[in-house]
């Protein structure tokens, strides 16, 4: 009977254990850390992109050498910023690649309307071909937004949550995760002029 006694305990133990999420508060870690490398690897497509789309540019648009060179700087000043996942839960680092990334959507905005007045870079099947393809990018890299933007919602809840919340304190210690944010730039609205 005494034996018994003794196994009650550890009994309790185990059922509080089996319920205090430590397994998931992980498996939402890893969420987040693979719905970044999601987004990662959409703007990489988009940085591998670019010199095509500007080489092509380049043969029809000799004398937008500016808006080409800011261009191909915003690309290069967007692949120099490198996120780890261990940088997901700092806001400050999170913000200047976002920034970096709009200087670069921003850039590809003005190359667009280089575009508008070149009919015949228009009628170029590469161009089309490129600009489906970066068009395209752009989509994923918004999905890649969205799904990360959820995979933080879920971490973040978890690491509140009772009892993870707990699990958490004692004994993982996981820091809260930055979502992706617009960039200052899209809440103004854009002008459309013909």
């Amino acid at each position: 009977m005494k034996r018994v006694w003794q196994l009650i305990p550890l009994l309790a133990v185990f059922l509080l254990l089996s319920g205090c999420g430590y397994n998931t508060l992980q498996q939402n870690e890893e969420a987040v850390f693979k719905a970044w490398g999601d987004v990662e690897s959409s703007l990489q497509r988009r940085a591998d992109l670019i010199p095509n789309l500007v080489e092509t540019v380049k043969g029809y648009a000799q004398h937008e050498r500016e808006t080409l060179e800011g261009v191909v700087n915003a690309r290069a000043k967007a692949t120099s910023m490198q996120v780890s996942s261990q940088d997901l839960s700092n806001p400050a680092l999170m913000q200047q690649l976002q920034d970096t990334q709009g200087e670069l959507s921003s850039a590809l905005s003005r190359l667009m309307v280089v575009v508008e007045r070149y009919p015949d870079l228009k009628a170029n099947q590469n161009f089309l071909d490129l600009q489906n393809q970066l068009e395209g990018t752009e989509n994923r890299i918004n999905v890649a937004r969205q799904r990360y933007n959820e995979a933080v919602e879920a971490f973040n809840a978890s690491i509140r949550r009772f009892p993870e919340s707990m699990t958490n304190k004692f004994l993982l210690h996981l820091e809260r995760k930055e979502y992706f944010k617009a960039a200052a730039q899209a809440k103004e609205v854009p002008q459309v002029k013909f």
